[in-house]
């Protein structure tokens, strides 16, 4: 016996079965398809931009901050949506939201291991 050509064993397992028509083949592949992208990329950010926010609310007179364009200063005045920070000699004002990071001591590191 001849193979048909062009003709391939998986293709014959991807034709829908009776009960279940290509509409519905469609539906679940799509499903599928947004479940992978929610758990793969828009559940991941969404945590990440919940431990910034939170981060950001707890920023504090004293602590040492790196901006996005990264400054690193220490906080001498804190209000609700912009920060005071000295950086040597310097004193700047900083949005809130532009703080990429809080840097921690080794010591305080440590303590929360």
């Amino acid at each position: 016996m001849m193979p048909t050509p062009g003709f391939h064993p998986a293709l014959a397992l991807m034709v829908p079965r009776e009960g279940a028509g290509a509409g519905t083949v469609m539906f679940l592949q799509i499903a599928a398809m947004v479940a992978i992208f929610y758990f793969l990329l828009i559940r991941p950010q969404q945590k990440e931009a919940k431990r910034h926010r939170e981060m950001l609310a707890a920023v504090k007179k004293g602590d040492e901050v790196i901006t996005n364009g990264g400054i690193i200063g220490t906080v001498v005045h804190a209000a609700e949506d912009r920060l005071t920070i000295k950086t040597g000699d310097t004193r700047l004002v900083v949005m809130r939201g532009r703080v990429a990071q809080v840097v921690q001591e080794p010591a305080e590191a440590a303590k929360k291991d």
